[in-house]
């Protein structure tokens, strides 16, 4: 019976192995963008601190000096809007839908610009007699928005990487939207 537990767990192992098994959440980050300057109008703020986190998630290594070879993620903008989806038969909002935008750019040291955007949407029922709650937990859906815009982005790295690895040797700058909705 012990050899028959062995041999299935040997299996599972190998099958998962074998077919590309990681865990969610992770990306395998190109060599050339394992190490990045991130550069925000706002360091210290939500956005910046969900990608500061997806980016550690994910082993890239982030500097704070000014080096010349190391590309520069900056973060160009954030906006956020809320639109009524559903009203009440007394006409108070119902359901809400929550917009997220915002957009990013790889900076490469040979100068060649890499424009990243990304957009989630979430809704979310309004109760207008729980005024409190409803605060905290649109506050909580915008905090996840904001996780998986940061999670958009990193796995727009691995775009920014194959449209590198197309580029002829001493182009330009090359300014391509690299865009992606909400999942």
């Amino acid at each position: 019976m012990r050899y028959l537990i062995t041999l299935f767990l040997s299996l599972a192992l190998l099958i998962t192995a074998g077919c590309g098994f990681r865990l969610q959440g992770t990306t395998q980050i190109p060599e050339e963008l394992k190490t990045l300057r991130l550069s925000s109008g706002d360091p210290y703020g939500p956005l910046a601190r969900a990608i500061r986190h997806q980016l550690r998630l994910n082993n890239v290594n982030l500097i704070d000096e000014n080096l010349q070879n190391v590309p520069i993620l900056k973060i160009v903008g954030s906006s956020e809007n809320t639109k009524t989806v559903s009203i009440y038969q007394y006409g108070k909002s119902a359901e809400k839908q929550l917009n997220f935008w915002f957009s990013a750019q790889i900076i490469l040291f040979k100068g060649t610009v890499y424009p990243i955007k990304t957009r989630v949407e979430r809704a979310f029922f309004d109760n207008p007699l729980e005024t409190l709650a409803k605060d905290a937990e649109s506050e909580l859906v915008k905090q996840e928005m904001r996780e998986q815009a940061a999670r958009q982005l990193i796995r727009k790295l691995l775009i920014v990487h194959s449209t590198i690895q197309n580029e002829p040797e001493g182009s330009v700058v090359v300014e391509k939207a690299l865009s992606v909705d909400s999942e």
